[in-house]
């Protein structure tokens, strides 16, 4: 009888809501799976026939382009930080390719555009980690600062309109067969860096020990200042890597083509399961988080729903699940 009673306490174990919370806590991307299944099936319903080779092959570019951009928020909320200067930035590098497209080539305005998100990444980190800034606040006004000088080179070169170069339209929103995104080429590397860098380097295990407990990864022998300078500048590289692809992907050259990407990028990584509090989560999580985002957004956009419904949903869901995660972890 005993050994009954055992095995039907183990099968019902998951019915508890402990079980549940250390499914969230320990394996966040079951549940983030499910979820992506669910929202599959309610645009299938929704709009009967839409799932097909055709829609996955747009969820996919699209979702391509936001994952790269929320890896930079990954990386910085691993430490307790944020950057809100992604979009300026992404949007510099875009332009910026696209101005020098009819004159010294598109290449070089690749280096160009790598350069300058290198230098605002380092004067970020040098903010954030010498004098103290807080990230939002320094990345926000770093992000004023690239947009005003982004006018400036605007309107120094007399620039009123830019033709994105054709390489970066192939890359951006072509697929082969119209399922697998060209623009892989780009995100795989991309993300097996950033994955193996996380679990498998001695940097990315230094990212966790600085926004777990700050105090001691210093009195363990570790320079935050130093490791959180290199880490905005890499934050501002992937930037102008989506920024690219965002550019290509729009047939568009602007100052501001990706501002409106930050907040998504931000509810990536917090769907995802990484910690704004710092110390907790990974790259997985916030791919699978920016497909549902890209899902979430398809299926709003075939129901009819404005750009502006999207933008508060996202904001919604930033708050409801950093205050779903905090209480599963027992964050304060």
């Amino acid at each position: 009888m005993s050994g009954v009673a055992s095995a039907s306490g183990a099968r019902n174990a998951w019915l508890t809501g402990a079980a549940w919370r250390a499914l969230f806590r320990d394996r966040p991307m079951i549940p983030l799976l499910f979820l992506l299944a669910i929202l599959v099936v309610v645009s299938e319903l929704a709009r009967p026939g839409i799932v097909g080779p055709e829609w996955i092959g747009v969820i996919l570019r699209a979702a391509v382009l936001l994952a790269i951009l929320a890896g930079c928020q990954t990386l910085t909320m691993l430490t307790g930080g944020i950057d809100l200067s992604v979009g300026a930035v992404g949007s510099m590098a875009g332009f910026v390719v696209a101005s020098f497209a009819a004159g010294a080539g598109w290449p070089t305005g690749v280096v160009v555009a790598l350069i300058a998100a290198a230098i605002a990444g380092f004067v970020t980190g040098i903010g954030v980690g010498v004098f103290r800034v807080h990230p939002l606040i320094m990345t926000l006004g770093m992000s004023f600062v690239i947009l005003g000088l982004a006018n400036v080179w605007q309107l120094q070169s007399v620039v009123t309109s830019t033709g994105v170069p054709r390489e970066f339209r192939s890359l951006g929103s072509q697929a082969y067969a119209e399922v697998v995104p060209f623009s892989l080429v780009v995100f795989v590397p991309v993300a097996a860096l950033i994955l193996v860098g996380l679990k498998r380097t001695g940097y990315g295990r230094l990212l966790y020990a600085i926004g777990d407990n700050p105090i001691a990864a210093r009195l363990s022998g570790a320079r935050s200042w130093q490791i959180l300078v290199v880490l905005y500048v890499i934050s501002a590289l992937l930037a102008a890597i989506a920024g690219f692809l965002y550019s290509g992907y729009t047939n568009v050259a602007s100052v501001t083509l990706v501002d409106s990407a930050v907040l998504p990028s931000v509810a990536a990584a917090v769907i995802g399961g990484t910690s704004i509090l710092g110390g907790r989560g990974g790259y997985g999580g916030t791919i699978v988080g920016a497909l549902i985002l890209t899902v979430v957004s398809s299926l709003l956009s075939s129901l009819g729903y404005p750009e502006a419904v999207r933008q508060v949903l996202f904001g919604a869901i930033i708050v409801a699940v950093a205050a779903a995660y905090t209480r599963v972890t027992g964050e304060t």
